[in-house]
């Protein structure tokens, strides 16, 4: 489900009347980042207390994404105990997403950065498709959408989605900043996971470290993203991966300006 421009914005519970007046000028939805700390993930009386001061200033939730629980998550662990809790918080995330009747949800891969030792690739990949498959069962009416993250290269990522590609709610979110600063040659990821790219996460860095600058004001080449986006059709929609709604702009008036997504 796209929006008309396909953007997304990361709402500030602060200042939500003027993340709401981005969000009408672009016609956009949010991808809330609010609900993947413990704290909240455990506190419902402090969820339903958020969802309503949203729900004060946007009725429908439809279109929205979440960002799920991915601080210290790992779904692969042969810790029995530590996959339990990392399921658990994946699980709670669903349930935020279920009670607000959102798009989607947005979850890591979490892989151990570099680490290519077949045995761990092997049971990482297992892992997640068995796991990510009986979520989407359990969920049907939102998307699972798999985020790179710590990694080097697009391959492993690449044969989980073709794993899953017969189960119509599991797609990437390819964040094209992280393959920039942990891979390389970030549009060769647009390349290959095209099929699967459901969400893109846009922001800038210095190609050294994930800063999560505005669009433009950094090292990526952005010129190159769009025209790889348009070659592979690449019609996913695309969260400003900036906080604030200054910053927003900034990135949404460079995009505009040089004809990037928009």
């Amino acid at each position: 489900m796209k929006t008309k421009s396909g953007i997304y914005l990361i709402p500030d519970r602060e200042m939500l009347s003027e993340s709401e007046e981005l969000r009408k000028e672009y016609n956009a939805s949010y991808e809330y980042n609010d609900f993947f700390l413990a704290s909240v993930l455990d506190d419902r009386r402090l969820q339903e207390e958020m969802i309503e001061a949203y729900a004060k200033v946007k009725s429908d939730f439809s279109s929205d994404t979440i960002h799920g629980a991915f601080l210290d998550v790992t779904l692969h662990s042969s810790d029995p105990l530590i996959r339990e809790v990392s399921e658990k918080r994946v699980i709670q995330s669903m349930e935020i997403a279920k009670r607000m009747g959102v798009r989607g949800v947005v979850f890591h891969t979490n892989r151990i950065y570099g680490l290519r030792e077949p045995a761990y690739l092997t049971n990482w990949k297992s892992t997640n498709e068995r796991f990510f498959r009986k979520l989407a069962e359990q969920y049907p009416k939102q998307e699972i959408l798999i985020e790179n993250m710590f990694d080097e290269a697009p391959d492993v990522l690449l044969e989980l989605a073709e794993s899953l590609s017969d189960v119509p709610n599991i797609g990437v979110c390819l964040d094209y900043a992280h393959a920039a600063v942990y891979g390389e040659k970030p549009e060769t990821w647009l390349e290959l996971l095209a099929p699967h790219i459901r969400h893109l996460h846009l922001n800038d860095n210095d190609l050294k470290e994930d800063l999560h600058l505005p669009a433009g004001t950094g090292r990526i080449d952005w010129a190159c993203f769009e025209q790889m986006r348009k070659r592979y059709h690449v019609e996913a929609s695309a969260l400003v991966e900036v906080k604030g709604v200054a910053r927003q702009r900034e990135e949404l008036e460079f995009m505009r300006r040089n004809g990037i997504y928009l």
